[in-house]
């Protein structure tokens, strides 16, 4: 499986914070924002990544990600010039998810719960179709909303209803076999002038080969698209860190635990950070590390 974070977009909704600096770099707590879907990709085994933004922010992830080597990954990158929709991410991608599946991840949805890496990697599993993500919230009219039936296969999709079938909302993170790239070539804007996601669901919820897994109790799922959504996204991953004293999407320990990397590659990247918090966590847990726990 091929992954896709598309990160691009003005982030107007933030301004002025983002006036100087793309949304997905900004920190939550403590690490820039684009580390939370990256290791979601990460912890879902995905090694291969494009990574999708404006010409004027790439340079900006280029010096903070390279080309992903250190962590075990290759990581490209791609520009999207103009927001044209989510569903331009496969026709920018096209080459780089060439035969394989591929996973889309918005770069500011922020996702944890345990035992998360076991649920991706058995929706990764023999795909066919769609497997969308959903999450129960008390604001349906807000999102796109999914409706399932029994054997979790989605009935409807609906774009903020009014009177909304379900509680059940569609995140950021879209698992798709091949035909993804077709189909959203074959898309037509919509009356914003965009390529939908929403339109790619709904090709595939015709043809009977959509399917959602819901995130339930014990999951977080966070949008950090408001000021106040970007400060309560911090507080949890602070609260979470310093109750539980293990980080969220420490991006060196995940590529240790999935086995991208070893223990002595995983020390020498702390040590390199060493003097911040994080530094001495990820050199703490190199040292630890034999024998491996599982993720």
């Amino acid at each position: 499986m091929k992954g896709i974070i598309l990160a691009g977009g003005s982030g107007s909704r933030l301004h002025p914070v983002t006036l100087g600096v793309s949304k997905q770099l900004v920190p939550v707590y403590n690490k820039p924002m684009i580390y939370y879907p990256l290791s979601v990709l990460m912890l879902a085994g995905i090694t291969e990544i494009l990574l999708i933004s404006t010409p004027h922010d790439l340079p900006a992830f280029k010096r903070l990600l390279g080309d992903g080597a250190e962590l075990g990954l290759s990581l490209s990158y791609a520009e999207q010039a103009h927001p044209n929709g989510l569903a331009e991410a496969f026709i920018i991608g096209e080459e780089h998810v060439g035969d394989d599946t591929s996973a889309l991840i918005l770069g500011d949805n922020i996702f944890h719960g345990q035992g998360f890496s076991d649920v991706l990697r058995a929706a990764t599993h023999d795909l066919k179709g769609c497997v969308l993500f959903g999450y129960e919230v008390s604001d349906p009219h807000r999102h796109g909303i999914g409706e399932c039936d029994a054997d979790g296969n989605l009935i409807s999709i609906e774009e903020k209803p009014a009177n909304p079938k379900s509680n059940r909302a569609l995140t950021g993170l879209y698992f798709y076999d091949n035909d993804v790239v077709e189909i959203a070539k074959g898309l037509k804007p919509s009356a914003r002038g965009e390529l939908e996601i929403t339109d790619v669901n709904n090709v595939y919820l015709d043809r009977g080969r959509a399917s959602c897994v819901d995130l339930g109790r014990g999951f977080a799922w966070l949008d950090t698209g408001t000021h106040k959504s970007l400060l309560d996204a911090g507080q949890y991953v602070q609260t979470m860190e310093a109750r539980q004293g293990v980080q969220i999407a420490c991006l060196e320990e995940i590529a240790l635990r999935m086995g991208f990397i070893d223990a002595d590659q995983c020390h020498a990247l702390g040590e390199r950070i060493g003097s911040s918090g994080y530094g001495e966590y990820v050199m703490d847990f190199a040292r630890r590390a034999r024998p491996l726990t599982a993720v």
